[in-house]
């Protein structure tokens, strides 16, 4: 691997580990000319799985988009980010075994479901997103299911 400080062609691994359920690998590398340490993350890429938007275009699945939502929901609430790379992670699997394409319906729901059993406050964050609250009514009625739930 190239290293991203100098550009020196030929870095070495100094350590690896399994790291997400053996879902990815960790590699600490070292640059043999200018000395500097850097981390990459190895995970497997699946098929190509394409996003069907509400208006029927279709993208392709970005992991980066899900992630920066999650972590949006998940401001300022007592969440580490390897809580948050997990809940990606298994998103993104539940998505690759439905098939090639999934809608963002689905995906919102999953978001939704495993934000309500993480953290109350990001979820309701989402919900308002995602479902486009347009007044305190729905956020109200939103937070009543919540307290329901108890």
């Amino acid at each position: 691997m190239k290293c991203p400080f100098c550009g020196y062609s030929s870095t070495k691994v100094q350590d690896s580990r399994t790291i997400e359920n053996g879902l990815v690998i960790r590699r600490r590398r070292v640059c043999p000319i200018c000395g500097a340490r850097f981390t990459t993350y190895e995970r497997f890429e699946g098929g190509r799985l394409m996003v069907v938007k509400k208006d029927g275009r279709r993208e392709k699945f970005s992991r980066e988009k899900l992630m920066n939502g999650v972590i949006k929901a998940c401001e300022k609430r007592p969440i580490s980010m390897e809580k948050v790379e997990e809940m990606v992670n298994a998103i993104e699997a539940r998505a690759q075994k439905m098939g090639s394409e999934i809608d963002t319906k689905g995906i919102g729901e999953m978001i939704m479901k495993d934000l309500r059993e993480l953290d109350q406050v990001a979820y309701v964050r989402f919900a308002s997103v995602y479902r486009d609250f347009r007044d305190i009514d729905q956020f109200i009625k939103e937070i009543g299911k919540l307290k329901g739930e108890k």
